[in-house]
């Protein structure tokens, strides 16, 4: 919940109808406005808080104000007895919700799986959107910490799903190029020689750097690089319906770690991230090609 209300904010979202004071009408002092904040916290966040510091207090006094009590009572509100489950329980079926079930989680973990994460992985937009699943079916959400878990293993079975289907479409041929391309590269892993004799062979280092600013010589570098990738034979449709945003992410993955760190993922994580990345480097190159102006040579 938000920090900051203007007072025709308070009006508008913490102001007692009629029907909503039936619910006070057999409780008093400490209880009564414990129930009162969580009723209205729940009405707007459609999840209890998870501790009293949760609710600001501009929103406390001015609860306590209608109900013509001291907002100070509220540090008096059992926080873990019983009456707060009983409270809890009046609040849902006022509202219509339910307590949240195991088969509930899976549910919106497969929801997140195929809905969601598709289009952004991004943990707070997770979270986000999982909190709006909840509200939307009107369950009352899990802990904070049942939420994490949920959302963290949506990722792994989502980034798993996608590393299993990415390495079915990778054939021998690919892998096996793969597999020698990076065998040929290790001795020029540290090495600052980016190029062999013949300017054949490039360092790991540098088939991932940048171009950096055009000239001759980035040029002959980025032919040679993009030479080097299209020698792997990717399947056309490796990455078909693959948002750009995902393949990004596992690209700067690969660009991000050491050719040793790669090396010890297992092989559908470490196939996808490198497909991603030669992938990536060849509709890079196919798009640079119709705006990079060939030297002057006269």
């Amino acid at each position: 919940m938000k920090r900051n209300w203007e007072m025709d904010e308070l009006i508008e979202n913490f102001t007692f109808l009629p029907n909503e004071y039936t619910l006070l009408s057999n409780k008093s002092g400490a209880t009564r406005l414990g129930f009162a904040i969580s009723f209205k916290f729940f009405q707007q966040e459609a999840r209890f808080p998870n501790h009293k510091n949760e609710i600001p207090k501009i929103v406390i006094s001015y609860i306590a104000k209608q109900l013509d009590l001291k907002n100070t009572l509220f540090d008096e509100y059992d926080w873990r007895g019983r009456s707060i489950k009983y409270h809890r329980a009046q609040i849902r079926d006022f509202f219509g919700f339910k307590e949240t079930t195991n088969k509930d989680i899976e549910a919106i973990t497969n929801w997140l799986i195929k809905q969601i994460l598709y289009h952004d992985a991004e943990y707070e937009h997770l979270k986000v959107s999982a909190y709006a699943r909840f509200r939307e079916l009107q369950l009352e959400p899990p802990t904070i910490d049942r939420i994490d878990r949920m959302i963290k293993s949506a990722i792994y079975a989502y980034e798993n799903q996608f590393f299993n289907e990415t390495f079915r479409k990778l054939n021998k041929d690919s892998i096996f190029k793969i597999d020698s391309l990076l065998n040929d590269l290790t001795a020029y892993e540290e090495s600052e020689i980016d190029f062999d004799e013949e300017g054949d062979n490039l360092s790991f280092k540098e088939l991932r750097a940048d171009p950096g600013r055009i000239g001759l010589e980035s040029i002959f570098k980025e032919v040679v690089k993009l030479k080097t990738i299209q020698q792997l034979n990717l399947p056309e449709n490796l990455f078909v319906n693959i948002p750009y945003k995902t393949l990004k992410k596992y690209k700067q993955r690969a660009v991000s770690e050491k050719l040793p760190e790669l090396r010890r993922h297992p092989k559908h994580i470490r196939y996808t991230m490198l497909a991603a990345f030669f992938f990536g480097k060849i509709k890079r190159n196919h798009r640079q090609s119709y705006r990079t102006p060939y030297p002057n040579n006269s």
